[in-house]
């Protein structure tokens, strides 16, 4: 997969600016396939793990929270892959219990919809997302990201999946 490739992962944790620290772990599992040429290159569920890369913390002299998400491996048919991706964009879930929505992945790899696990309402409310995936609450709040949340992921570095 070439770089800028965009997939879509489910967070499996809570994260926040107000209790996170630099290096905690977490995990996001992928929404749907990622299919190029009928061919599944990463199928739905493959778990993606991440850490915080960077955290400021709401308070006095910094008024809005900030989290810096990477991503550093990939899980594909129970074999881990090295990876560097960043988040461009976070989409409130309706939950597994929602309706039926299509997310897709983009960057040229083709369409990619299906039955997913629920939908997504649009973007996250209260957030902004700039350069190297720092995501900064808009209302001068910690930013929270609930269980469920849909992150996009964009492939910084290419990836040959085996």
């Amino acid at each position: 997969m070439p770089v800028g490739t965009e997939l879509d992962v489910r967070l499996q944790q809570r994260l926040s600016s107000d209790d996170a620290k630099v290096e905690d772990r977490f995990e996001a599992t992928t929404v749907v396939d990622l299919v190029e040429g009928g061919k599944v290159l990463i199928p739905a569920g493959s778990l993606v793990r991440g850490f915080v890369s960077a955290v400021d913390k709401a308070g006095r002299l910094n008024r809005t929270g900030r989290l810096t998400l990477s991503f550093d491996r990939i899980t594909v048919n129970g074999r881990a892959y090295p990876i560097h991706a960043t988040v461009t964009q976070a989409l409130e879930s309706e939950g597994i219990r929602g309706e039926a929505g299509r997310i897709g992945a983009g960057a040229g790899v083709g369409a990619i919809i299906g039955g997913i696990l629920g939908g997504f309402k649009g973007v996250l409310a209260g957030i902004l997302i700039g350069g190297g995936g720092t995501i900064a609450a808009t209302e001068g709040k910690d930013v929270t990201l609930p269980v469920g949340t849909v992150l996009r992921l964009r492939f910084d570095s290419p990836l040959t999946v085996r």
